[in-house]
């Protein structure tokens, strides 16, 4: 059994030497080459007195280089945080000390920007020589197990200190090994990556190239504002694999750019939040041979933890499914008194269990115990599940359907509202490119926020035919353009300054 996600590397190294493995704006790598790359860079992590199983950051843009050193740094037996360069200084400090990391891999441009950070010592990436891994001592790497962290991703916390998620290497191996076989991936694929390296969706790019021996092609950012370009980008690079964020997809088929062009795209992946419906199927008409799944998860699952492969149309208004568990993977749908949930149409929290649970947060116990606890289904063994803190239910088909977040449900006039259900009806409308559903608790008003070319009188009258009165929006702010956070989901947090 592999004990790390490094097997996968060492195996396409033998295999498929020349593959490309990954490609940036400015530059290539083979495996034959990342391997050693990686090799050459632990010789330095252990010539500077890095020891084994301690964090640390990479503060690099999203190229090639970030992929070298998340290798190097699981070769020293460590494991990587990969932190955004655009955070304020303040938000790095506050992670280092969180998780008390002692190196970061940063580059020439982003050196002097970490400098006044504290009791850090700053690993230049000019300066490690990746042609020399003869110094290299593997004691460190052959010391790991499938147990031991990968990554730590960091989310946002509600002191404002940011949530370490660890993340082991038996979480991702049991996904990858799953999703390979699920959808018949080999080393034919070439993956168009959107999402940044600090969100979990990346690893599954990342881990599926260093599985198969097909190519990650590094999408530059940019291209995300110019929807025509990015899809001129996807042809010219025949890109047939893409695991995106709804707010990417939809920036496609808001403006209308896949007519006339032959794109090579053969399975499609989304999630990380709310696809609205009729986007979807825009997507599905222009490209309806590729494999669409939608691909439920959150970062404390290892990716994601169920999935839902699109077996019939929809209609615009109609929710779609989050579907079934991934392989080793178990859900429970539990009710306000722990008890499972096994009717339809019966609304519960969505609790997880199986080897794609995070260990939890890196040194913040109380907060790890707050959301990994005991299944109250189990009194005979220890045995922990994620609380994810979402509302769900099953629908005739038995498939799992997302209703919203517990703590988007708010009570408006004596009723109990799932914000989300609100928003999917929005989403339909004709002429909304994409909405945001809030309450405003001081004023009791459920707030609309949205993009589109359709005024709040129309919307208004869309939605009689819809929703009850009491759901309702009684406050419209019409945006030219959602702002996004820094993992392509809307912005909340900047949406509830509007008002």
């Amino acid at each position: 059994m592999q004990k790390d996600v490094l097997c996968y590397l060492e195996r396409t190294a033998k295999r498929y030497p020349n593959n490309i493995a990954v490609t940036d704006q400015d530059s290539s790598i083979n495996f034959d080459t990342l391997l050693k790359n990686s090799l050459a860079f632990a010789a330095h992590l252990q010539s500077i007195g890095v020891s084994r199983l301690v964090p640390i950051g990479v503060f690099l843009p999203k190229t090639a280089r970030c992929i070298i050193s998340f290798t190097g740094i699981m070769q020293n037996g460590c494991f990587y945080v990969p932190i955004d360069i655009k955070n304020p200084v303040s938000r790095v400090d506050a992670i280092v000390k969180n998780l008390g990391i002692k190196f970061i891999v940063t580059d020439e441009t982003h050196f002097d920007t970490l400098r006044e950070l504290s009791d850090v010592q700053l690993i230049k990436f000019e300066d490690i020589n990746l042609d020399d891994n003869s110094k290299f001592n593997p004691k460190n790497r052959n010391l790991l197990i499938d147990t031991d962290p990968l990554y730590i991703l960091n989310t946002s916390g509600s002191t404002g200190v940011p949530k370490g998620v660890t993340v082991p290497h038996r979480a991702i191996i049991d996904y990858i090994d799953w999703v390979i076989e699920e959808y018949k991936f080999d080393e034919n694929l070439i993956i168009g990556n959107q999402t940044p390296f600090h969100f979990d969706f990346s690893a599954s790019d990342i881990y599926i190239a260093l599985a198969t021996g097909s190519t990650l092609i590094i999408i530059p950012e940019n291209l995300f504002m110019f929807p025509a370009k990015l899809v001129e980008f996807l042809k010219d690079k025949k890109i047939n694999f893409i695991h995106w964020v709804p707010s990417a997809l939809t920036s496609v088929s808001k403006l209308d750019v896949l007519g006339g062009v032959k794109l090579d795209i053969k399975t499609v992946f989304y999630g990380g939040e709310l696809m609205p419906t009729k986007h979807l199927m825009y997507w599905k008409r222009y490209i309806p041979d590729a494999v669409f799944s939608n691909f439920y998860g959150p970062t404390e699952t290892a990716v994601i933890s169920t999935h839902y492969r699109l077996d019939r149309d929809f209609a615009d208004d109609e929710p779609l499914p989050i579907g079934y568990p991934c392989k080793n993977t178990d859900v429970l749908v539990l009710d306000e008194n722990d008890k499972l949930v096994t009717d339809k149409n019966i609304l519960g929290e969505l609790c997880i269990r199986g080897s794609s649970l995070a260990h939890g947060y890196y040194n913040n116990p109380e907060k790890t115990n707050a959301a990994f606890t005991q299944n109250p289904l189990n009194n005979a063994y220890p045995e922990k599940i994620y609380r994810t803190g979402d509302i769900v239910y099953y629908n005739e088909y038995g498939e799992l359907m997302y209703k919203g977040r517990k703590d988007f449900q708010i009570k408006h006039q004596g009723y109990r509202i799932e914000l989300g259900e609100i928003e999917t009806a929005v989403l339909a409308i004709d002429g909304i490119f994409n909405a945001c559903v809030l309450y405003d608790d001081e004023n009791k008003n459920i707030v609309l926020i949205y993009e589109g070319n359709i005024e709040q009188r129309e919307i208004l009258l869309a939605l009689r035919d819809k929703l009850p009165k009491y759901m309702l929006p009684s406050k419209f702010i019409k945006l030219s353009e959602m702002p996004l956070n820094i993992n392509g989901k809307i912005d909340r947090v900047k949406l509830r300054k509007l008002f």
